[in-house]
């Protein structure tokens, strides 16, 4: 039976296999997503505390999205892996994830006769991280983008919406076929394929400590099930995500970050960068964090770029728009800063909502004001109605134009805002993605200070840095946890053998 026929026989089974593959409930969690195909049953089973091993080849410590790549690759590789999670839950902040993944020269994109090419995809991410990033490391990440995608569709994770974000000339952002968030997706498609190859995932399984001998990596301690265990392995796969949840941590690095609300599960609080600085590794552009522009601030939540990508504007409190809306994140949140009072709304109709399927959550959270009229809009956001109509009015025809006269703006304009309702979400910056972590190279292995790789020791993800630089593309972060995921688990099964 092939790979992706099984997979749809799992689906449809879900729950008798998942009972085979990981033994006694652990911990279950209850998720939502709109495509049924990956998404299966909403109940995700653990393993018992009690099944844990005391050796496997690759220890994968994080579930997000890098952490079950690695997984999932180091297992196709032929190595016996776990996953261990610190959290009650897996997904990390990849389940957070809305806009996309970042891939250029895809079947998908040729079937809509998109012409991109990788080159491109590497000189516009490279100028959106002023320069800084590794060009190693972005050229690995570029070339390999189509190849993820390919991957992921054959995993039954099918990315085939695609539409942009800032810093983006073609549209390479790959989402869900009905243009839902691609978070909480990616992460029960990837759930599901671990069980299809029955990996453990251990979740409440807090990891202390690498452990090595003679400079090379011998497993790690993790606490579970409130015993201290350790575990040996041959490998270990660092995947745990950024240090985004310590604001402490953020304001050291960055003062002129304290006081923002962050967008992070709160669990992103740089464990596996700690880890292996204990075994001697070396780390890049920890001061570099970047703040995402549209976050609804009593909540946290963050408004996907997707919307803008799509067509939405941003205004200010008089209505006015007042900043290109597809620039890349640092100069977009840079401009809302910049106003008083230092907050946007973002602007869109019936027909773009229709089209982000994200923005069902936001209404469900209460983020966004609706009304019948522009002038109704107004009113309740407490804008002149006359300046927001001639905002729209301008911007209509920019549209109709393909001239942003006014700010430039040259993406995102497939679509005017002139249908059915109103909508408006009010938003400011807030603390998103941090840049830097855990140098590696482009086989995913940790580096040392003197720039050796260190032994067995492998990282991906948010945990590592480098491939940004300065500045975070919207929809790379997507591409960077599975094409470095990826690499982790099939360069650390090797390692093994």
């Amino acid at each position: 039976m092939k790979r992706r026929s099984l997979f749809c026989f799992l689906l449809a089974f879900v729950a008798a296999f998942i009972l085979v593959a990981c033994g006694k409930t652990e911990t279950k969690e209850t998720t939502t997503t709109t495509e049924e195909a990956v998404s299966g049953a909403s109940e995700k089973v653990y393993t018992d505390p009690s099944e844990l091993k005391d050796s496997y080849d690759v220890i994968v410590v994080g579930s997000g999205g890098a952490g079950m790549s690695a997984a999932i690759s180091a297992k196709d590789a032929g190595a016996n892996v776990v996953v261990l999670e610190k959290m009650p839950v897996i997904g990390g902040n990849t389940a957070k994830s809305s806009a996309g993944m970042n891939a250029s020269q895809t079947k998908f994109q040729e079937a809509e006769g998109i012409a991109d090419s990788n080159d491109k995809f590497y000189e516009e991410t490279l100028k959106g991280g002023g320069g800084t990033n590794n060009p190693d490391l972005l050229r690995y990440l570029v070339d390999n983008s189509a190849g993820a995608i390919d991957w992921l569709d054959g995993l039954g994770i099918t990315l085939s919406n695609i539409t942009t974000t800032g810093g983006m000339s073609e549209k390479r952002t790959h989402r869900p076929a009905d243009g839902s968030a691609v978070g909480g997706y990616l992460v029960n498609g990837l759930y599901y394929n671990l069980v299809e190859r029955k990996v453990p995932i251990f979740v409440n399984a807090e990891v202390t400590d690498v452990t090595a001998k003679d400079g090379a990596v011998t497993g790690v301690k993790v606490k579970i099930d409130g015993k201290e265990k350790t575990i040996s392995a041959k490998a270990v796969v660092l995947a745990t995500g950024g240090f985004g949840a310590d604001l402490d941590m953020v304001a050291k690095l960055n003062p002129a970050l304290e006081g923002y609300v962050t967008t992070n599960q709160p669990g992103s609080t740089g464990d596996g960068i700690a880890l292996a600085e204990d075994e001697g590794a070396a780390t890049v552009d920890m001061e570099q964090i970047q703040i995402h522009p549209t976050v609804e601030q009593e909540t946290s939540y963050l408004i996907t770029e997707a919307v803008r990508g799509e067509g939405a504007i941003l205004v200010n409190a008089k209505g006015e728009r007042f900043v290109n809306e597809l620039e890349t994140r640092d100069k977009v949140s840079a401009a809302i800063n910049a106003l008083e009072p230092n907050y946007a709304y973002v602007i869109f109709d019936d027909a773009l909502k229709d089209r982000v399927k994200a923005i069902a959550q936001y209404e469900s959270k209460g983020l966004v004001t609706t009304d019948a009229t522009v002038a109704d809009l107004a009113k309740e956001i407490d804008v002149p109605a006359e300046t927001l109509q001639a905002t729209l009015d301008t911007w209509n025809q920019a549209v109709a134009d393909k001239n942003d006269a006014a700010f430039g703006r040259t993406s995102g304009m497939d679509h005017a805002l002139n249908t059915g309702s109103y909508h408006a979400i009010k938003v400011a910056p807030g603390v998103h993605h941090t840049m830097g972590g855990v140098k590696i190279n482009t086989n995913a292995e940790v580096l040392d200070t003197n720039g050796q790789a260190i032994p067995g020791l492998y990282a991906a993800g948010e945990v590592t840095g480098g491939v940004h630089g300065k500045n975070r593309i919207g929809g790379n972060a997507v591409a960077d946890i599975i094409v470095f995921g990826r690499q982790a688990g099939t360069q650390s099964a090797a390692y093994v053998k």
